[in-house]
């Protein structure tokens, strides 16, 4: 049975989309929403909010990120989620492991062979 471009697409953002949030978070704080809003422009890394808050809350747990709440003008205060640095050094390993990890993969589809 061949996985269909939903089900492919599944499973490639279960590896990476905690680290594209913590790439995010790494020059600035952001409120959910906006993270939501970020990641979902092309329908590629989320497809809806629905996984993100679980994400966001794990992220959390494992040390990560940190949240403070801010006032907000246009409504009730917000969740602001910003990198710890246990979370810069996850993603500083995972930046190390990316670039051969994509170039072996891109070798594979691109030549038959990594």
């Amino acid at each position: 049975m061949v996985p269909g471009d939903d089900a492919i697409l599944t499973h490639l953002r279960r590896g990476a989309l905690e680290y594209c949030v913590l790439a995010m978070l790494r020059d600035q704080q952001l409120y959910g929403l906006d993270i939501a809003r970020r990641l979902s422009v092309d329908g590629i890394l989320m497809s809806g909010e629905g996984t993100l808050y679980p994400l966001l809350a794990r992220l959390r747990k494992a040390g990560l990120v940190d949240t403070t709440w801010q006032e907000s003008v246009e409504g009730p205060p917000r969740r602001y989620y910003s990198l710890t640095g246990e979370g810069r050094d996850a993603l500083a390993s995972f930046t190390r492991t990316w670039k051969p990890f994509r170039d072996a993969v891109d070798s594979a589809l691109l030549k038959g062979t990594p």
